[in-house]
């Protein structure tokens, strides 16, 4: 087993002047995620530290990024899963939140366990999860983008961490502004368990990014982590659960994995996907936009 992080900003286009921001913000979060672990520090709270800081760029689809609903407002979605006890939070629809990964984790020995919008809110006001205007959360080129109505490249549907730390304890977070435009009140896989995340010590971790409503009925998360019965590598369960959504319904998404070995694995069906991680096997961590030119991708 070794100490492993992996991230995503999403399965996407990104357009060639987004390469640099996705990198970089990918970068930062699977950093900020490493310092955790290698403190001794437990994967849930890896997870938290790496998804606040995508939720704090306006370059990803999470709280400062956020696309706008068809009310032109920003609704936030998120979930924590860890993979000892199977314990979980999730929280939907929520507004006024600055970082709802910490409000999915805080709700994960609570019950209930999945909050939707006031309820959530009112349970991260009184836990101390930071508060503000909802109109705060407004990115501007996501105002001018919904009031144009322009067409949208760069806005994944989800972003997301899993974490291995040395206690042998996986942990999957995802985070998400949505879809575009999106009817107010809609939900989507990111705070699902077993379609937006899982976690199980004993197989392994995955988040996913993507068309929400292909992403629920293939249960997509848990049947990456089924692939890797078998011993088989995250890569290739990775790939085999994007082929199954493929084959059985129309709709782009991606999946970051690891199993309880510590070992990396994604894939994904989009254009592009932002992606980082790090291990103890690597002496910086690596970040890419493009799988299949790994070897040719620019490691930081």
């Amino acid at each position: 087993m070794t100490l492993s992080i992996i991230v995503h900003g999403g399965a996407k286009t990104i357009s060639e002047d987004k390469v640099a921001a996705n990198n970089a913000g990918c970068l930062a979060a699977v950093e900020a995620g490493w310092a955790v672990l290698t403190q001794g520090g437990s994967a849930q709270e890896a997870v938290e530290a790496a998804i606040r800081v995508l939720e704090a760029s306006p370059t990803f689809n999470a709280s400062l990024g956020a696309t706008l609903n068809n009310d032109g407002e920003v609704e936030l979605d998120a979930a924590m899963m860890e993979g000892n006890t199977l314990g979980w939070g999730a929280v939907a629809a929520v507004q006024g939140v600055r970082h709802p990964i910490s409000v999915a984790r805080k709700i994960m020995n609570e019950k209930p366990r999945f909050l939707v919008a006031r309820s959530a809110e009112r349970f991260a006001a009184e836990n101390g999860v930071e508060m503000c205007a909802k109109e705060d959360l407004v990115a501007d080129e996501q105002r001018q983008e919904w009031q144009e109505q322009q067409e949208v490249l760069d806005r994944p549907n989800t972003i997301g961490c899993v974490a291995l730390d040395a206690s042998g304890t996986l942990a999957a977070g995802t985070s998400t502004g949505g879809t575009t435009n999106q009817q107010a009140g809609r939900v989507g896989d990111s705070a699902v368990v077993g379609c937006g995340l899982y976690a199980d010590n004993i197989l392994g971790a995955c988040s996913t990014t993507g068309d929400g409503e292909s992403i629920i009925p293939v249960v997509l998360a848990k049947t990456a982590i089924d692939f890797l019965n078998g011993d088989r590598h995250p890569d290739e369960a990775a790939q085999m659960a994007i082929d199954v959504l493929a084959s059985r319904v129309a709709g782009e998404a991606g999946c970051i994995v690891l199993d309880s070995e510590g070992r990396v694995g994604w894939a994904y069906n989009s254009q592009d996907m932002a992606v980082a991680y790090m291990t103890e096997e690597l002496d910086r961590a690596a970040v890419f936009t493009k799988k299949e030119s790994r070897q040719l991708q620019k490691a930081l």
